[in-house]
């Protein structure tokens, strides 16, 4: 019994995926990027592992600590277990798609591996499907992406849904123009991780006042908007605000009833992007749905785009994974009979041995249904007897 239990002892963060959850996942899957599909975005597949040159070059630096190493044997050279895809995507997009037209619409779903989950997600193999659209750096194509998501995860069923747009520049860019000094900049950065406004104003300096005010903007897009209307922002910023409206307004026209809120200081979990970003949350559910944003893709920095959404995330969004009607073969049942019932769309298990008794066989397998003579009989409630 221990030799068994250690076999099915598996490290922190992973686990099997069993029926009939696995096909629920699977499932649900298959429809997000059905979805994605139909909006114009076509799959790629990178690959599980990649040089750790490659897949660790320029923005990817940011989920170095995350990345499982090892050696190839075959090279010689050090190889990385992908931690993120979004960053495979735009290798792909700017290496073998270099030379297709832009913008460039690419979908994905596979599993990423972190040397460790995080307090809200524990999980170290998580699932991840997204889209990714690279070379245009509009604000309609930012309003297509945030749209894209919500409307993918309505499709499965996922309710109450909003999204939080952050600009994770705009803090870093008010202070360059300001001139301020990196240890004021890093005290105000450590007073707006906290939400802490009087921190932020106690600081002081010409960017004092002006980051409390950026805080204190934070809320319902509509709202936020207007505060960071009345700012007197420098041109960089100032630009990123124009950016913003307008992705609003776009995103008015094609998700008029997504719930949108505002946050302008928060740059956590977007450390590699360069713009307008975004997280996606859906209530009664643990922690973020997905999120995306802004970014610059490949070594001549292309404008890029896209999201990620996170499969464990949202299984807990969704009603518990049941099993299909499954029909019985009894041993020797009509070949012609269970063909015709997979074709209806049944499920069916055969027996593969002569039986006594064809119903504790179907029982047992977990059937709903049993054929008899040519009649489905089903089950009569939960008593375990078969009816025709």
């Amino acid at each position: 019994m221990n030799r068994l239990a250690n076999k099915a002892l598996l490290p922190d963060g992973v686990r099997d995926g069993l029926p009939p959850d696995a096909a629920h996942e699977a499932g649900v899957v298959a429809q997000l990027v059905s979805s994605f599909e139909r909006y114009g975005y076509e799959r790629v597949t990178p690959p599980l592992v990649e040089f750790e040159d490659t897949l660790l070059d320029g923005a990817a630096q940011s989920v170095a600590n995350e990345t499982f190493r090892l050696m190839d044997p075959v090279s010689q050279r050090m190889m990385g277990v992908r931690a993120d895809m979004t960053l495979q995507i735009a290798r792909i997009a700017t290496t073998r798609l270099r030379n297709e037209a832009r913008p460039l619409r690419l979908a994905y779903a596979g599993p990423v591996l972190r040397v460790k989950g995080s307090q809200l997600r524990p999980e170290r193999e998580v699932y991840q499907a997204g889209v990714e659209l690279i070379g245009v750096a509009s604000s309609a194509a930012d309003a297509e992406i945030i749209a894209l998501a919500a409307t993918a995860l309505e499709a499965l069923g996922v309710g109450g849904l909003s999204v939080d747009i952050t600009l994770p520049t705009m803090v870093p860019e008010i202070c360059a123009a300001l001139a301020v000094d990196n240890a004021d900049a890093a005290r105000w950065r450590d007073a707006l991780d906290i939400r802490d406004s009087n921190a932020v104003e106690a600081v002081g300096g010409a960017a004092g006042g002006l980051l409390k005010a950026l805080l204190d903007a934070s809320g319902p897009a509509e709202s936020a908007l207007a505060a960071l209307e009345d700012l007197d922002l420098p041109k960089k910023p100032a630009k990123e605000r124009q950016h913003l409206a307008e992705t609003l307004k776009f995103l008015r026209q094609t998700a008029p009833d997504l719930a949108v809120t505002v946050d302008p200081v928060e740059h956590r979990g977007f450390e590699y992007h360069s713009g307008l970003s975004f997280t996606v949350f859906a209530n009664g559910v643990r922690g973020e749905i997905g999120r995306g944003g802004r970014y610059l893709a490949g070594a001549d920095g292309e404008q890029s785009t896209g999201f990620t959404l996170f499969l464990d995330s949202i299984i807990r969004a969704l009603p518990e994974a049941s099993r299909p009607d499954r029909v019985y073969l009894p041993f020797g049942a009509a070949v012609a009979q269970a063909a015709l019932l997979r074709a209806e769309g049944r499920v069916t298990v055969a027996g593969l041995t002569a039986e006594r008794d064809p119903m504790t066989s179907a029982r047992e397998q977990g059937c709903t249904h049993i054929l008899l003579d040519e009649i489905i009989a089903v089950p009569r409630e939960n008593n375990g007897t078969y009816k025709k």
